[in-house]
């Protein structure tokens, strides 16, 4: 793999950081009439791609975040948000009614957690499948 100039590599570190190939080539020191058309031809190069993926990948790792750490916080989110709370009136009473805390927050926690986890339909699988909608009101033993 060719050797990249002190320059290519503030090129990389620039376009990295503002995904601006123009903008990265003016940071970095590059003075040409056409920026643009120039910052093209460097990402064109199979040596600065190569470093950019390079610098992402050390970036991605310097971060180490634990496996662990985000499904753990994900399940709290999603318990949390589907925790059943009562319903107050106006005054402060209970009415002996519950909804959830919030239900879009722990779907969507949920949703994430099965993507880190990789749980999706089999390969392939696109057929369309009809969804059938349950409610806390509609739900019983006999549902479930």
């Amino acid at each position: 793999m060719k050797q990249l100039t002190q320059q290519q590599k503030r090129f990389v570190i620039e376009y990295i950081k503002t995904l601006d190939g123009e903008f990265a080539a003016k940071k970095s020191g590059y003075k040409c009439k056409d920026l643009k058309s120039f910052a093209s031809s460097l990402l064109a190069k199979d040596y600065i791609i190569h470093e950019i993926k390079t610098q992402l990948k050390l970036q991605i790792e310097s971060l180490s975040v634990q496996k662990g750490y985000v499904i753990q916080k994900l399940l709290q989110i999603a318990e949390f948000s589907l925790q059943e709370e009562d319903i107050l009136d106006k005054d402060g009473n209970l009415t002996g009614k519950k909804k959830l805390r919030d239900p879009s927050a722990g779907l969507k926690a949920l949703e994430g957690l099965c993507k880190y986890l990789g749980f999706s339909s089999a390969q392939g699988d696109d057929e369309y499948h009809e969804a059938k909608i349950i409610t806390i009101a509609n739900l019983d033993d006999e549902k479930i």
